[in-house]
């Protein structure tokens, strides 16, 4: 079983996964830590950038020949494929590791194999140590991976009464500055940032990163606008971003010249008729490598994609104001018809933000893991 200085050693790797939120994309997250043979950190490193070198071909490298019989703790299995990089079980057989440590398996069929393949080479591989912070940590990369669509965070920003807008319908500024710096971090941790037409319409976003470091470009903008409402002269047509607009079969734009900064792409209706299939809209954004997204459309988008079941983070920005009368709500749609039916969600994080309140929410959490796998 890992010792003490080995569990360190996961929780080192962890913090060193979580430097690539946002450069690493569509790849996961990885940090690697190298132990000589009486545990001594000797190495370490993280994953930086899509095509870049690996965690553990970092850490391998600086631990040199003091990795000989050591033993190598990685967040994410070892890859036993070449793809833009040579495969990392090749790099610590060719270093001589002795044991490897893994936090999670790679439920990516191409990139698995990795676990067996050590284990076959008489390497000693313990799976399982700090499993659940290694999931959060990749959480991402790992749910686009399982369920074949992009991550879904939705935000928002609320008054204390729940109210997104007042009733002539502003909503600028119900936070106050480092909350909406905040936001621009999201963002930038983000590939692709979601709208609908009423948004666009409404408040002329940019829906651009600008008040936090951009590491890996601008997020694609992602309109949803079936009937082609999108005014030709809105900011999300600007160049400072890549715009794509989903819209229903048949409609079709007055003039594609009034529109030289987006693409756009056809997707069916919903099956109730009302706005556009969202399973469908991730399906195709998922196709483009876009493997996180940050919902920023309006209550009653947000409560389509809650009521599909496709919302996997919310991330809610919370200011000590009051608006009450028929301020716009948070979120719309149907709604749960009784309390027993509301969907409940696990709150996992308070954070303070300046006067306001960040609180970050997610489904319950799935059935527990199956024991630690131990072999040699």
């Amino acid at each position: 079983m890992a010792s003490q200085a080995e569990y360190a050693a996961m929780r080192r790797a962890l913090a060193l996964a979580g430097r690539g939120l946002g450069t690493t994309s569509p790849n996961p997250v990885v940090g690697a830590v190298v132990l000589d043979i009486v545990g001594t950190v000797v190495g370490e490193g993280f994953h930086v950038k899509a095509g870049g070198p690996h965690a553990e071909v970092l850490a391998l490298a600086a631990a040199g020949t003091r990795a000989q019989n050591g033993t190598a703790l990685v967040t994410l299995e070892p890859c036993n494929h070449t793809g833009r990089t040579p495969p990392c079980v090749q790099a610590l057989l060719d270093a001589g590791i002795a044991r490897v440590v893994v936090a999670v398996r790679d439920p990516f069929a191409p990139a698995a194999g990795g676990i067996e393949a050590l284990r076959a080479a008489g390497l000693e591989v313990e799976v399982g140590v700090l499993a659940a912070e290694a999931e959060r940590v990749n959480e991402v990369w790992l749910t686009s991976v399982r369920t074949g669509r992009p991550f879904v965070t939705w935000k928002y920003a609320a008054s204390l009464d729940g109210r997104s807008a007042a009733v002539d319908g502003t909503s600028q500024w119900i936070t106050g500055p480092a909350a909406r710096a905040d936001v621009h971090r999201l963002r930038a941790e983000c590939d692709a940032v979601i709208v609908g037409v009423g948004t666009v319409l409404a408040d002329d976003p940019a829906l651009t990163v600008r008040d936090a470091p951009v590491r890996n470009g601008q997020p694609l903008r992602v309109v949803l606008d079936s009937s082609l409402r999108t005014p030709p002269g809105a900011r999300v047509l600007d160049d400072s971003a890549p715009t794509l607009i989903f819209k229903a079969p048949g409609a079709v734009a007055a003039d594609p010249l009034l529109y030289p900064g987006a693409k756009f792409l056809t997707v069916h209706q919903a099956a109730d008729g009302v706005g556009l299939d969202l399973a469908a809209v991730l399906a195709e954004l998922h196709s483009r490598q876009v493997i996180s997204v940050l919902l920023e459309g309006g209550p009653r988008l947000a409560g389509s994609f809650l009521a599909a079941g496709l919302v996997d983070r919310v991330v809610g920005y919370v200011a000590p104001v009051l608006i009450g009368g028929d301020g716009l709500p948070a979120l719309a749609g149907p709604g749960a018809p009784t309390i027993e039916a509301a969907r409940r969600m696990r709150l996992d994080e308070i954070t303070p933000i300046g006067p306001d309140v960040r609180l970050v929410a997610r489904p319950p959490a799935p059935a527990p893991a199956p024991p630690t796998d131990v072999e040699n």
